[in-house]
């Protein structure tokens, strides 16, 4: 009779580490990078009268030891107003020779902890070899991941944070900061956050930009993680237009995110503005950085891919550890 393990939000913090979480990362996007993966695109269930969406991102990956993978997720914008997490689901994993499911993981831990490592692997390949100075907008769940993550690949100095309330930054403040010998500040605005920072991260539910050129210095990379919607952004016409873009999936960019959408509707970029995917700068397929004064965006989306290597890698570690709940099924 076939198990089925079961994971906890708390037993996946336990068993996915953030800076092996990076690693594992980094080698899903070389995976997809060289073709190995089918990877339809999600899926976004979207009532009229609904107050939030459910996404299906479905996965395949070939190869000696084959898998599918399947996060359904529901989004839910005013879930931090009642204490709850945006983000809620589940992962599952099967088995890609015989499609038994393998799996069943709690998608918001998996999901954050993900998101922010991509971003690792995107600081770790494109921001400056000296950039100490974090930035952070937004005081959230993916706020609190990325410190960690910014925190695993570059020896960060100090770190600003700025909320959607003085309250809510100070919060991220008192919690983070025991976690980190640098100096977690809260400050009053995007402005103040990020002026002066050469690392900078937008974690936020805007709907309109939260980042202005003009406040952003010469060399600093951005990593932009908050909207997944064509008609939303965080980032500026004029900054996209002044950085050199990166993004985890061409495809992907070019209908969800809306930080680019709507930057290209404005004429502010072209379609050819996509410098490359993560994945091709890992494989030496595409140049990262090519000076030090280059402003350097990379826009998450968050790939099935990407979940289903956690979850592979969470199924291992609770197989070895004898971790999480397994149930006949």
């Amino acid at each position: 009779m076939m198990k089925l393990l079961i994971l906890t939000h708390t037993e996946i913090e336990q068993l996915l580490p953030m800076r092996a979480c990076i690693e594992v990362m980094a080698e899903a996007l070389t995976t997809l990078a060289r073709g190995d993966v089918h990877q339809p695109q999600r899926m976004i269930v979207r009532p009229p009268d609904a107050k939030g969406l459910l996404a299906l991102m479905p996965v395949h990956r070939a190869g000696s030891s084959p898998a599918y993978g399947l996060k359904a997720i529901c989004v839910f914008p005013d879930n931090p107003a009642r204490g709850l997490d945006a983000h809620q689901g589940g992962v599952l994993l099967f088995d890609g020779a015989t499609g038994e499911p393998r799996a069943l993981m709690n998608a918001s831990a998996i999901t954050a902890i993900r998101t922010a490592a991509t971003s690792g692997v995107a600081t770790h390949l494109l921001a400056r070899a000296d950039a100490h100075e974090l930035a952070i907008i937004g005081a959230g769940v993916q706020a609190r991941t990325h410190l960690a993550a910014m925190a695993c690949v570059r020896e960060i100095r100090r770190a600003r944070i700025v909320g959607r309330t003085s309250e809510h930054a100070q919060q991220f403040v008192t919690e983070m900061q025991p976690q980190f010998s640098f100096p977690v500040e809260a400050v009053a605005s995007a402005e103040a956050a990020v002026r002066g920072a050469d690392l900078i991260v937008t974690a936020t539910s805007a709907h309109k930009p939260v980042l202005r050129r003009e406040w952003i210095a010469a060399g600093a990379h951005i990593n932009a993680v908050g909207t997944y919607s064509p008609a939303a952004r965080e980032i500026d016409g004029d900054t996209m237009a002044a950085a050199s873009l990166f993004v985890d999936r061409r495809e992907a960019a070019m209908i969800e995110a809306g930080d680019y959408v709507l930057a290209l509707a404005e004429g502010a970029i072209t379609p050819e503005h996509i410098r490359a995917e993560l994945g091709e700068v890992l494989t030496g397929a595409q140049a990262g950085r090519t000076s030090a004064h280059e402003i350097t965006l990379f826009k998450s989306l968050g790939l099935a891919v990407e979940d289903l290597a956690a979850a592979e890698y969470l199924y291992n570690q609770a197989r070895a550890q004898a971790s999480g709940t397994w149930v006949e099924f």
